[in-house]
């Protein structure tokens, strides 16, 4: 019908913009930069329109009761969705409004797992008058481009037929292992990681920042966690959400007890209004994916909707078991680089019944492991056979996995 197939048009939209928005809004952060952080706020009003158009669509398309309990979960997910625009917002604020934050916090964030990067286009580099498409950076860096800043406008989640122009400033996110490929592409001089300054005797303010860090990190595996859970339909995977939302919910006691007492010493008092700021987004953000999780368990009939719009989207989220013989087997995720290649994330890993979510890199694959993974549909091919698999279309042209070595399994 008409209308589910514009609804789930504008929920992937909806998801889509909600998830660039958190992402401008920790790289305005990271950069400093007000001109980002407006962008953010300008994209809250694209995001109100499509929920306020979603809204209506779902009450026309109501008929009778069983259609209305469907709906009401699309109407739920609907309503986490434009929250957590609305808390990237709020963390856009912390930049425009100038609330501050303390230096070590960015520090903090140029080593995580994944990072914000923005690179000139140099004349005469590879990128320079050449689409978007002809690097595919997700497979090729382990990057995705956020938006490109050009004079004084902007392009928002480019598409790939967008020409890159020397001058262009690019804004990514991704795996900081693909910034030095990156910036060759770019023409850029080399870039050095901001050094963190020697480490002294751990400050409750030191404490508070490694909190917000470790909140900022499972807010975000939550709301990958929760959209996957919705497209698989996984109860365990709803389960899991639910524990990482009650450890965001002590993370954040812990982060205002900390506050406090950082308070006492010879701290910028603005700083310590920017953390409380940051940290109330990112419980927030946690609380939103537990709301879409409950619909897995309250909800015995789950519109499919749901399933078509939250699996066709940019970034497209798999679940890869592990199979007898493959590469990967007893291989640590860190050697893989499945960032760089084939661009995928690695969001969490069943094992026995079990989920470890942002499994270090450390971690080694056994055989029968499931991992669960988001990245660029253009990889998935290459994630199946490091795993040990074939893709291969059914009879539906639906995408199923074939054994490279039947004989192992």
């Amino acid at each position: 019908m008409v209308e589910s197939r514009n609804l789930r048009e504008m929920l992937a939209e909806a998801k889509d913009t909600s998830e660039l928005m958190v992402d401008l809004a920790y790289a305005a952060l990271f950069f400093d930069d007000p001109d980002m952080a407006d962008e953010v706020e300008q994209l809250e009003s694209q995001i109100s329109e499509l929920v306020h158009q979603m809204r209506a669509l779902c009450i026309i398309a109501v008929r009778n009761p069983r259609e209305a309990e469907a709906m009401s979960a699309v109407l739920q997910v609907i309503s986490a969705v434009e929250s957590i625009g609305n808390d990237a917002v709020d963390i856009a604020k912390i930049v425009s409004r100038r609330l501050g934050i303390p230096r070590t916090l960015v520090l903090d964030m140029s080593a995580a797992e994944e990072v914000s990067h923005r690179v000139e286009v140099a004349p005469g580099s590879h990128f320079a008058n050449r689409p978007l498409s002809a690097f595919e950076l997700p497979v090729l860096t382990g990057m995705r481009v956020l938006g490109i800043r050009r004079g004084r406008s902007w392009i928002i989640d480019p598409g790939g037929d967008v020409i890159l122009n020397p001058g262009d400033v690019l804004f990514l996110r991704g795996s900081p292992d693909g910034i030095t490929r990156l910036r060759e592409l770019a023409g850029a001089p080399i870039w050095h990681a901001p050094m963190p300054e020697e480490a002294g005797a751990l400050t409750d303010l030191d404490r508070a920042i490694d909190t917000l860090i470790e909140m900022k990190n499972l807010s975000e595996v939550a709301v990958g966690l929760a959209y996957s859970a919705l497209v698989f339909r996984d109860r365990s995977l709803a389960a899991e959400v639910r524990h990482l939302e009650d450890r965001l919910d002590e993370m954040k006691i812990r982060l205002e007890l900390w506050v406090l007492r950082a308070a006492r010493e010879d701290v910028d008092p603005s700083q310590l209004r920017g953390l409380l700021h940051l940290g109330a987004a990112a419980e927030d953000i946690g609380d939103q994916a537990q709301q879409m999780v409950w619909l897995i368990e309250k909800s015995s009939d789950l519109h499919p909707v749901l399933h078509v719009a939250l699996g066709d989207t940019d970034d497209i989220v798999v679940r890869m078991p592990v199979a007898e013989g493959a590469e990967v087997v007893d291989t640590a995720l860190g050697d893989l680089d499945l960032p760089i290649e084939p661009g995928f994330t690695v969001l969490a890993m069943e094992r026995n019944g079990r989920y470890l979510y942002r499994p270090r890199k450390h971690v080694t694959l056994r055989a029968g492991d499931h991992v669960l993974a988001t990245g660029p549909e253009e990889g998935r091919a290459a994630l199946a056979e490091l795993f040990g698999w074939r893709l291969v279309e059914d009879d539906d042209d639906e995408l199923e996995l074939e054994p490279l070595n039947p004989s192992t399994v």
